[in-house]
Parts: C-alpha cells; sequence; structure tokens
C-alpha cells in the first residue's frame, strides 16, 4: 500500500468523471434548499449519513470480493438501491469512467471481475473498491475514499453553482470530517458483517427520496451545468 496512490485517486483531478456530477447539489440550489455554506453543510451532513454510508459500504464489499458471483450480488443489490433510473444510469456511467482510468493507472486481474458485471458497467462504489484493491490499498482506504467522494462531489460543484469562496467550501468539508471518519469506519464494520454472513442484503439501504424525485426532474432541464 502506498499513500500517494490514495491520494492520486481521491484526487478531483485523476480523470474518473465525478467532476460533471454535482450530487444532487444543482437540483438543490434551484430549489433554494441550498444556498449559502451553512445550507451546504446541512446537504453534506445529510449526505454523509445517507449516500456515502451505503456507497462506503458497498465499496468495502467490493475490495473484499474477489469471485464473480458475490460481486454480481453486489452489483444487484446496490441497483435496488437506487431507485432513480436515472442514479442507476449515472453510477454506471461514473463506474466505466473509473475503470478506464485505473485499468490504465493500476492495470490488475481484480479490474477484469468487475469490467464483466453489466453491459453497462459496474456501479461506480464496486469498481471503487475493485480500484482501491488493485492499487494496494486497504478496505479503510476504500470506505474513506468513497465518503470522501461522495462530499467533495457537491462541495466542488457549490463553488460553480453558487459563487461560493472555496476557502469557506473546504472549511464545511473540515468540520465534517471527523463525521466523516466515523461513516467510514462504520461502513468497513458493516461490510464485514455482510461477508461474514455471505448476504449483501445486509448492507445498508438509506436512501434520499427527494434526492431521486428531483434527479429525475432535473433530468430532463434543457439547461443544465451538471449531469445530475
Amino acid at each position: 500500500m502506498t499513500r500517494s496512490a490514495l491520494l492520486l485517486l481521491a484526487d478531483s483531478r485523476f480523470p474518473a468523471g465525478a467532476h460533471a456530477y454535482s450530487g444532487g447539489l444543482e437540483s438543490a440550489v434551484a430549489a433554494g434548499r441550498v444556498h449559502d455554506a451553512a445550507t451546504l453543510h446541512e446537504f453534506l451532513l445529510g449526505r454523509v449519513h445517507t449516500a456515502a454510508l451505503v456507497g462506503a459500504s458497498f465499496a468495502a464489499a467490493s475490495w473484499f470480493s474477489t469471485d464473480p458471483e458475490p460481486l454480481a450480488e453486489l452489483d444487484y443489490e446496490y441497483d435496488v438501491r437506487l431507485l432513480s433510473p436515472t442514479l442507476r444510469q449515472g453510477s454506471r456511467r461514473l463506474g466505466r469512467h473509473l475503470l478506464r482510468a485505473v485499468a490504465a493507472t493500476w492495470p490488475s486481474p481484480r479490474l477484469d471481475l468487475v469490467r464483466g458485471l453489466d453491459l453497462a458497467g459496474a456501479h461506480h462504489p464496486l469498481v471503487l473498491g475493485a480500484a482501491c484493491a488493485a492499487a494496494e490499498l486497504t478496505v479503510d482506504d476504500a470506505a474513506a475514499c468513497a465518503v470522501h467522494g461522495i462530499l467533495t462531489t457537491p462541495a466542488s460543484a457549490a463553488v460553480k453553482l453558487l459563487g461560493l469562496d472555496p476557502n469557506e467550501v473546504s472549511a464545511v468539508l473540515a468540520r465534517l470530517a471527523p463525521t466523516a471518519d466515523r461513516i467510514a469506519v462504520k461502513a468497513v464494520a458493516l461490510a464485514r458483517m455482510a461477508r461474514l454472513r455471505s448476504d449483501p442484503g445486509m448492507l445498508p439501504a438509506l436512501g434520499s427520496p427527494l434526492l431521486d424525485l428531483t434527479a429525475e426532474d432535473h433530468a430532463g432541464w434543457e439547461v443544465r451545468l451538471f449531469a445530475s
């Protein structure tokens, strides 16, 4: 394991496609629910306890999985947790982008497992878990990287959508860091338990109904800055 590999994978400049997404923030800004640093903090706090915990748990579970059948079960379980067809498509699209970038950076047989899961591409958290394994990172790194990405994607979008000071946005992320660390630890524990019981259905299924609904509405906008 190298710390540099983790920094590279978590870097927003890594060509994984996340820059094209806002994690639901564009709709929240348009509706007036997020309009400053304080409301951005509230939005991200909700994300860390829902999408981040789910995504990190599946990334950790994918890191543990070295056979096609358990990975296929994980892919199915994550798919049914995304009620919005738009979000399901976006997750698979991000998975394809990440897989291409990681395959060029850390070629590994682990990537072949997720590559064969679905013609549309494996879901992003599963690819991320395999990517961390390919880069010889730990399962804790996989969970932390998943949480980090789910928070920083909308945080970066906030700078463009709201014109917030990037320093102010960084301060919001810093205040959330202890919570993000706890969520990553919890995600690994949940993934270990699901693996012990051979039951991926035990992984968390925490949703955000409003974000599911607004994702479908957002997909029909004629003018938008982000894919979601």
